[in-house]
């Protein structure tokens, strides 16, 4: 990748451990400021880059005015909570006392040139899509073209199933094209090359029992009946669903999306061949964090932080987008 012609700059919010943040770095954005209100998240922030304006802070309580002018890209992706609907959509008044409204006005405070909201898949669905809708109104009433698209992270350079709807906007109808798929799946093998050690938190002996039956790319319905009864007690019963618990992820295949802890009954993400979650380490490989960039707190915060986390390669592609689109602008 060529290094963009131009410095361009952009604010964050909900920055979390800077999965995002990196991307764009990489991508040739200049940070600004980044909003983050979770103390572990922040200082793993600023414990990886020092000279980043890193605003540990409650969103509702940050003025972006002054930025006003100054940045090209507002970028983030705040957690969606239902909207309230009255038979009618209000675009930005409908928002009011979300999340999202906040996104939204650090957009309306600051105009950048461009907006990048990322957010989970299921966005796209929700109550039947109106909540979608409303978000795009929104943007749209603030004077921004609009569009959407999912991007599956393994079709990227990420090796992890991870999906994640990537919504632009930009004034005048800047030019941008979201980035082609590789045409290879990125595999798990692929992503853990040469990791180094690092922590993880081990299993109950029970659980170890367990999950040392389980083949590689297996769940609970791999097990021996007797034990999957005994592990699964009544969701036994439930049939077809549940394929996350006691799950050990495959060698030549991505892998699964990765969740807030490797561990816990229901988001199993075990070691292809060790017993083992995944370490530290490995879970930020999954991610596609350098092994560089450290995380701060304690090690249930270390694996949240991760698991939260824009996959950083898929955000440096999207983010050279975003550059050459601004850079088109540019030679306007």
């Amino acid at each position: 990748m060529s290094s963009p012609a131009r410095s361009f700059t952009n604010i964050e919010l909900f920055a979390g451990a800077g999965g995002l943040a990196l991307g764009l770095e990489q991508a040739g954005f200049t940070s600004l400021a980044l909003v983050e209100q979770d103390k572990h998240a922040a200082n793993t922030l600023r414990h990886n880059r020092p000279e980043w304006n890193v605003i540990e802070a409650d969103v509702n309580e940050v003025d972006f005015t002054p930025f006003a002018g100054h940045v090209d890209l507002v970028s983030g992706g705040p957690p969606c909570q239902s909207f309230s609907y009255a038979g009618k959509r209000e675009g930005f008044g409908d928002t009011r006392g979300t999340l999202f409204s906040q996104f939204a006005r650090c957009v309306q405070e600051v105009q950048p040139r461009m907006f990048l909201f990322e957010n989970v898949r299921g966005l796209l669905n929700h109550d039947q899509g109106r909540t979608l809708a409303t978000i795009k109104h929104a943007f749209e009433e603030l004077g921004y073209t609009v569009q959407h698209r999912v991007l599956t992270a393994s079709e990227h350079g990420v090796g992890q199933k991870r999906q994640r709807l990537i919504m632009v906007g930009s004034l005048e109808n800047l030019p941008f094209t979201y980035p082609e798929p590789d045409g290879h799946i990125t595999t798990l093998r692929e992503a853990l090359d040469g990791v180094p050690d690092s922590p993880f938190t081990p299993y109950s002996e029970r659980k170890r029992k367990v999950m040392e039956q389980v083949p590689p790319g297996g769940c609970w319905v791999d097990l021996p009946d007797e034990v999957a009864r005994e592990y699964m007690g009544k969701s036994y019963f439930n049939g077809g669903g549940k394929r996350g618990v006691a799950r050990r992820l495959a060698w030549d295949a991505p892998s699964l999306t990765l969740t807030t802890s490797p561990s816990q009954m229901m988001t199993e993400r075990c070691h292809p061949e060790a017993t083992r979650p995944l370490t530290v380490r490995e879970y930020a490989r999954v991610q596609a964090f350098p092994d560089s960039w450290e995380f701060t707190g304690p090690l249930g915060q270390q694996y949240k932080q991760i698991g939260n986390a824009v996959p950083v390669e898929l955000a440096r592609r999207v983010g050279f987008q975003l550059i050459n689109a601004l850079e088109d602008w540019k030679k306007e």
